[in-house]
Order: C-alpha cells, then sequence, then structure tokens
C-alpha cells in the first residue's frame, strides 16, 4: 500500500486559519466530501466521536485522526497543513500544523490498520515534516507525501 493509493490530489488542502478542534476537523469533513463525496456532518460526527476515545495528536504537531465510515469502498484520506497550528489535545501537548485523516470502510479490519501505519511512519520523519511545512502549494505537498513513498517502495 502507498499514500497515492488512499490519498488523492483533491484531498490535499492548505488552510490558513483553523480556530479550534472542532473547526478543524469541520474542514476535514469538508475536504472528504469534495474529494470522496462523503457525507461532511457525519464524517465531522464519526472523527468526534472517535477524538473522545482519546486524542489522536500523536506528537510533534502531527495529528491522524480516523474514523470508520460506512458505504465507503476503500481507505481515503485527506490531508492538511495548517500555517496556524491549533491545540489538538496532542500527547507532547504541542499544537499540530500537519494534520492526515483516513476514513475506513467500517469492516475494514486489516486495511484500515495498515493505512493507519504507512500514514503513522511517514509523518514520523522529520526530514519529511519540515519539507510539507515548508510549502504551501496543495500540488507540491501532494508531491512530497507520494514521491516519498515511490522512493521507498523502489
Amino acid at each position: 500500500m502507498q499514500l497515492s493509493n488512499i490519498l488523492k490530489p483533491e484531498a490535499v488542502k492548505v488552510v490558513s486559519s483553523a480556530s479550534s478542534k472542532k473547526r478543524l476537523l469541520q474542514d476535514l469533513g469538508d475536504l472528504a466530501y469534495s474529494a470522496y463525496g462523503i457525507s461532511a456532518p457525519a464524517a465531522v460526527e464519526a472523527l468526534m466521536e472517535r477524538e473522545s476515545l482519546g486524542p489522536t495528536g500523536v506528537g510533534h504537531g502531527v495529528a491522524l485522526p480516523h474514523a470508520r465510515f460506512p458505504g465507503l469502498d476503500s481507505v481515503a484520506g485527506a490531508f492538511l497543513l495548517l500555517e496556524k497550528p491549533v491545540d489538538f489535545d496532542s500527547v507532547d501537548r504541542q499544537p499540530v500544523d500537519i494534520v492526515f485523516a483516513l476514513f475506513a470502510p467500517e469492516d475494514a479490519g486489516v486495511e484500515h490498520l495498515k493505512a493507519l501505519a504507512l500514514v503513522s511512519r511517514t509523518l514520523r520523519e522529520n526530514a519529511l515534516c519540515a519539507k510539507l511545512r515548508a510549502n504551501a502549494d496543495a500540488a507540491t505537498l501532494y508531491a512530497i507525501l507520494t514521491e516519498n513513498q515511490a522512493v521507498q517502495a523502489a
């Protein structure tokens, strides 16, 4: 599995400001709708429900919100780069500016976990995160995310 299998170019966006974690999740819902046709209110509800189990801010300015979702055929990703970091109740108490959300079919099981592990591994690379933070163009961000995978797969 590669990021290009779960992330469409139109599911990558730069957000100038999100005033709160809830607003950020709403931005993700809107992006999920525009890129994949996923109901924005249902996506936000699913992400908020997952966050109530424990925050998905993994540290170092990165958050990986995710939820299982009825009616999906495969795992779908949405990526946001925030120009102004927002508090996300992260494990290291640092605000986040890199957010990669995953929406998985209700019965995805292993596929969901593989996608989550892939995204987590990818965004654990400090050099990659620095490249992402240095670019404010969605097409460039998509290229950075998917190019990295192509190099690893070779």
